[in-house]
């Protein structure tokens, strides 16, 4: 039982709100007075929300998911955990398709357990003109067979890959049509060679301005083709660093809460500090929080977490807490076809649930039901 806190529901904000949880779910909601037979949890004065859904991120607490030591895994996966984030895509970036078909071995039982939500393979199917951390030797066309082999090795979820490439509208229909989400992503394609991709299915653009051709006001490129979509939601990566807070502020508003996401593209570093990482096979400085390839200047992901991105895009974007739920929730739950399991506060969905201070900081975390140690 939690008591006492501000309960953001599909419904509205619950002042002096409680939240029964029972095996695992919630088992009731309401204002007031809560249930006096329960021993209850004093949120008073916090934000009650729904845990985070990244469905965005390489790694964390040192570890990557590229790697094939399951202790790795559980230490990325628990390290975001402690941030808030009760439901995660594990991705991976470019390889081999050998090399890639172990990685997504080694995280099936992952998936299979719960731990995961799924695989998310960012790459190889990219443009080396806008590949960032991604080695341009390994990057290839998604050639069918390809594809067909990565999307049969495991619970691959999503794909990203860039629509100019030779066979890419046809392996979008060839994701979509295996149950997966077919995003777009490290482009420099033009507008013209987006839409044939969204009219096959692609639904997501892989963290928007990054990676892309920018926008030009004669030439809208991916970033306007997919902006003013209404059938792809957008991923912004809210650390402050890879976009500017006017920048996330203008590309939320225009989508709307049915179409933004928040994700972190964390690697290792986050939640683990400074110093050099790998990165596939790319060396990685981490400076202050800010993760660059070794020798140049092109970021390669981030060190954010949900819970940081979520207070960055109230306290500093300027958008509402509904919209801070909306996308680091309920949309990324509708995107993933969990939003009958989890992604808000509802009477019979999972007791995935974060507590926030009035500072927006993280106050404590409910996964399936159970506390997550924070401090650990």
């Amino acid at each position: 039982m939690i008591s006492g806190g501000r309960l953001v529901t599909p419904d509205g904000v619950l002042d002096d709100g409680w939240l029964l949880v029972e095996d695992g779910l919630i088992a009731d909601l309401g204002t007031g007075a809560p249930p006096t037979t329960y021993r209850a949890h004093d949120a008073r004065g916090a934000w009650v929300v729904p845990g985070f859904i990244d469905i965005h991120c390489h790694g964390g607490g040192g570890s990557a998911f590229t790697s094939l030591d399951p202790a790795d895994i559980l230490r990325a996966a628990h390290t975001h955990a402690r941030h808030g984030t009760t439901t995660l895509l594990a991705s991976l970036v470019s390889a081999t398709i050998p090399d890639l078909v172990e990685q997504i071995a080694a995280l099936r039982e992952h998936v299979e357990d719960g731990l995961l939500a799924g695989i998310h393979l960012e790459g190889p199917f990219l443009a080396e003109a806008r590949c960032g951390a991604h080695d341009p030797a390994i990057l290839r066309p998604p050639h069918r067979e390809a594809v067909d082999r990565l999307l049969a090795a495991g619970p691959v979820r999503m794909v990203t890959l860039a629509p100019e490439l030779e066979g890419s509208v046809r392996a979008v229909r060839q994701i979509v049509d295996a149950g997966a989400i077919a995003a777009i992503g490290h482009t420099d394609s033009t507008e013209a060679l987006v839409l044939p991709a969204v009219d096959a299915g692609a639904t997501v653009a892989t963290h928007l301005f990054n990676g892309m051709r920018p926008l030009h006001h004669r030439e809208a490129g991916p970033i306007g083709a997919l902006l003013d979509d209404e059938r792809v939601s957008v991923e912004l990566i809210c650390d402050l660093v890879h976009l500017s807070p006017t920048v996330v502020r203008l590309a939320a508003q225009h989508a709307g809460p049915n179409r933004t996401v928040l994700v972190t593209d964390a690697i290792a570093a986050a939640g683990a500090g400074d110093g050099r990482y790998l990165v596939g096979g790319i060396t990685v400085e981490v400076l202050d929080g800010v993760p660059l390839i070794v020798g140049g200047d092109s970021l390669a992901g981030s060190t954010l977490t949900m819970d940081a991105a979520f207070r960055n895009l109230v306290k500093t974007c300027g958008m509402g807490i509904l919209d801070a739920v909306d996308a680091t929730a309920t949309r990324p739950a509708e995107l993933l076809g969990l939003d009958k399991t989890t992604g808000s506060l509802t009477k019979g969905l999972a007791a995935d649930v974060v507590l926030l201070d009035p500072d927006l900081r993280l106050d404590g975390v409910l996964r399936r039901g159970e506390w997550v140690n924070v401090d650990a």
